[in-house]
């Protein structure tokens, strides 16, 4: 059943790939706008057909990102004095912080329990908010990155305003919108029933905070939300009922980023790129997904041996398959969401996951963030060839140069460093040790795990840790906002860079980067990277555990 699972999940996939694909082309390559959107920029003050240059998009993104953090801090601050409060304290200081940044970053790491500490408003008119414009945000860059492979002699790669509203109005709220009816019909709470209301559902009565449960789940598994209503997550039954929709919250959480390929092929003028970038992340995605699954099916300890399945941490509604597809799917985006606790998986499919974020997010990554990633990783294959073969690199028609790699390094360097040095100093300091409940490989795993999710802007949890504590909240947030806004920077000036470029003409000696040969070097090239990079830290974590 877990393979049928799989495979109706691959195929679904690939039945919306292209007319999705196509439908986001028309939506950021037309130049018609709608009227809410015209009555949107008059309230920006944007002049919609005006263009910007790499900096000035930059800017508008990062102001735009600095207002929303103030705003959704503000509201947690000021949560008592809001309308559906609930009842509930402001939230602390430190918390807000992290919260703050966590969904302005489309991280969504949650250090507290939803429905025990935010009321209705902040939910919806903050957090779900975020949920929604920091997905768009990730996709106006990648929009504006395959724009500078796309254009010639262009000083500019589009307008960041007209970039944001058109993905967050005509692409991810109607999605939202037809799924959130599909959860509400699969048994997920739509209401704003109290934290002390009593409900019965299924002859059971329950004491539950409701709230639009139904909305923001879909939301998250739009890849936009690591957190959920409940502490449980997507383990419980109000967030997931059923494995029908466990199928359907996978499928939401892959299927933007899946087909954003085809916009990107589109885009450039030649579909096949957009096909061997597609295949470049099935083939990772499908590989983790298999070996998770192998992982947690036959773990090698006492009891998943007798079992025949490492069933500890997970739903019983979803079982060990499901659980595992959705663990590999969650990391391998930025999503987040989490149907079973990784902290309780076999030591080397706790380790997939991990890996997965390690990765970047790219197979197939987050909402926009996945696509620019893998464009980035293309680059930098691209340059290693070249210097393979005496040849100046070029992807594209664009010329692959110093300053073009320098950018694609620093990208792919941001990350690592956030993650290692955070979590050298963690381990190296009283506040964080104190926080870990595991010692030994175990233990640093957990912490590994943590900075790994909030530097990839994941947001998903190991569990086993305390988070909300001071330290954490401010060390985990900056790594959220180093790890979300510096990449982001160095893409937009590599957009730049490539948009000024006149195109090379194609020779005899131009590598072709849509054949099976270079999807097998990229896919290589992010191994090896990967590999190199953190394979001390897993050696010191789930690998040192998995081979005691």
């Amino acid at each position: 059943m877990g393979w049928i699972f799989l495979a109706s999940l691959v195929i679904a996939l690939a039945v919306v790939h292209k007319p999705f694909g196509d439908y986001m082309y028309r939506v950021y390559s037309g130049t018609k706008d709608t009227a809410v959107e015209r009555v949107v920029y008059r309230l920006l003050g944007v002049r919609a057909d005006a263009e910007q240059r790499w900096p000035v998009y930059a800017r508008s993104l990062l102001a735009f990102s600095i207002i929303s953090i103030l705003v959704v801090y503000g509201m947690q601050r000021l949560q008592d004095k809001l309308w559906l409060s609930l009842g509930f304290p402001p939230v602390t200081d430190h918390v807000a912080w992290n919260t703050a940044i966590s969904f302005v970053t489309n991280t969504n790491w949650q250090a507290y329990s939803g429905e025990s500490t935010m009321g209705h408003l902040v939910q919806m008119a903050a957090l779900a908010v975020q949920n929604f414009v920091s997905a768009a945000v990730g996709m106006a860059v990648a929009i504006a990155l395959v724009r500078g492979f796309a254009r010639k002699n262009a000083d500019t790669i589009g307008n960041f305003w007209v970039d944001l509203v058109r993905g967050t109005l005509r692409i991810l709220l109607p999605i939202a919108f037809v799924g959130a009816l599909v959860l509400v019909a699969g048994g997920l709470v739509q209401n704003f029933v109290g934290p002390h209301e009593i409900t019965t559902l299924a002859g059971n009565t329950q004491n539950m905070t409701g709230g639009p449960v139904a909305s923001q789940e879909v939301i998250k598994e739009l890849g936009t939300n690591g957190g959920g209503f409940y502490n449980a997550n997507a383990a419980h039954p109000f967030e997931n009922a059923a494995s029908w929709t466990n199928w359907f919250e996978i499928f939401l959480i892959l299927v933007i980023p899946f087909s954003l390929t085809r916009t990107f092929g589109r885009m450039v003028g030649q579909v096949r790129q957009g096909y061997a970038i597609l295949a470049v992340m099935a083939t990772i995605a499908l590989a983790s997904v298999v070996l998770t699954n192998v992982f947690e099916l036959s773990g090698n300890a006492t009891v998943p041996q007798a079992v025949g399945a490492a069933m500890e941490g997970k739903e019983v509604r979803f079982g060990v398959a499901n659980s595992a597809t959705f663990a590999a799917a969650t990391t391998l985006t930025s999503t987040g969401a989490v149907n079973s606790f990784h902290d309780s998986y076999t030591p080397f499919g706790g380790m997939m996951t991990l890996f997965n974020m390690m990765l970047g997010e790219v197979a197939p990554g987050g909402v926009g963030a996945g696509l620019y990633g893998m464009l980035v990783l293309a680059v930098i294959t691209v340059f290693v060839a070249g210097l393979m073969v005496g040849r100046t690199p070029e992807y594209l028609g664009k010329k692959i140069g110093s300053r073009e790699i320098k950018l694609a390094s620093l990208y792919f360097l941001v990350t690592p460093v956030l993650v290692l040095v955070g979590t050298a100093v963690a381990m190296g300091n009283k506040a964080g040790l104190a926080a870990m409940l595991n010692s030994g490989p175990h233990g640093f795993s957990e912490i590994l795990y943590a900075f790994t999710s909030a530097s990839n802007n994941n947001g998903s949890a190991f569990a086993g840790v305390t988070v909300n504590t001071p330290w954490y909240d401010v060390a985990l947030g900056l790594c959220m906002v180093f790890g979300r806004f510096l990449p982001i920077i160095f893409v937009l000036a590599l957009a730049g860079s490539l948009a000024r470029q006149t195109p090379v003409p194609e020779s005899a000696g131009t590598l072709p980067t849509h054949r099976p040969q270079f999807v097998g070097m990229v896919v290589g090239v992010t191994i090896v990277l990967v590999a190199l990079t953190f394979l001390p830290a897993l050696a010191l974590g789930p690998l040192a555990e998995g081979l005691m």
